[in-house]
């Protein structure tokens, strides 16, 4: 079956949001509790994760702490207004978006990051106008790894799932494309990448830069 609509996750997939996050971890570890700032190698594989993944891997707060919600809520205010601080694309991304906008190849974004926070950076970048669909953390009752999203953009876009491809740099990215029935799931060793090894994921494919999904891709078309 002919490749139809792409969707990418986010974070760590499409654009390095590292070192903003890591600057709200550091804000709350400042404010509430006097430490000094963690690097952001330190924090880089739990950037994927949000607010709570990177609370946990920074100060070991869990959402059963008494102080999880005031340092949650720290961190979200703090990530707000500097959301646009540092972002950017990851390198070759762009020109992977080129390729598929010249191709007229429908892409769009499914992501875990909640709408308040997807839209100004999506804006920052210009991914607003380009994206075919953006499906945010709370657009449907349940984010990734359940299906709801992606089968929500594929019908958004009117493709049939077993047309589309996912990519993502997180196990529950992959985990996602399966459980939606997608036709190919694709892992990106550029991304955050978590704590499991990419190769334990079941991904169809694992790639080292955009331009090798590019190549994949335009095999399938021919």
């Amino acid at each position: 079956m002919a490749i139809a609509a792409l969707f990418f996750d986010l974070d760590g997939t499409l654009i390095d949001t590292a070192d903003d996050l890591t600057a709200a971890l550091n804000h709350v570890r400042q404010h509430l509790y006097n430490l000094p700032p963690l690097p952001v190698s330190q924090l880089r594989a739990y950037a994927s994760r949000g607010a709570g993944g990177l609370l946990q891997a920074g100060l070991d707060l869990k959402p059963k702490n008494a102080a999880f919600e005031k340092a949650r809520e720290m961190f979200l205010t703090h990530y707000a207004q500097h959301l646009t601080d540092h972002v950017c694309f990851f390198p070759g991304i762009e020109a992977l978006l080129e390729h598929l906008d010249r191709r007229r190849l429908p892409w769009g974004i499914i992501t875990n990051k909640h709408q308040r926070f997807t839209a100004p950076v999506l804006a920052h970048l210009g991914l607003d106008r380009r994206a075919a669909c953006v499906v945010s953390g709370d657009t449907t009752a349940h984010a990734k790894p359940h299906p709801m999203p992606l089968l929500h953009a594929a019908q958004t876009v009117g493709v049939p799932p077993q047309h589309c491809w996912f990519i993502g740099d997180d196990h529950r990215d992959i985990d996602a494309a399966r459980a939606a029935e997608f036709q190919y799931a694709v892992a990106v060793r550029w991304g955050y990448l978590g704590d499991k090894p990419v190769e334990s994921w079941g991904a169809d494919a694992i790639i080292n830069t955009p331009e090798e999904l590019w190549e994949l891709i335009a095999g399938n078309r021919m």
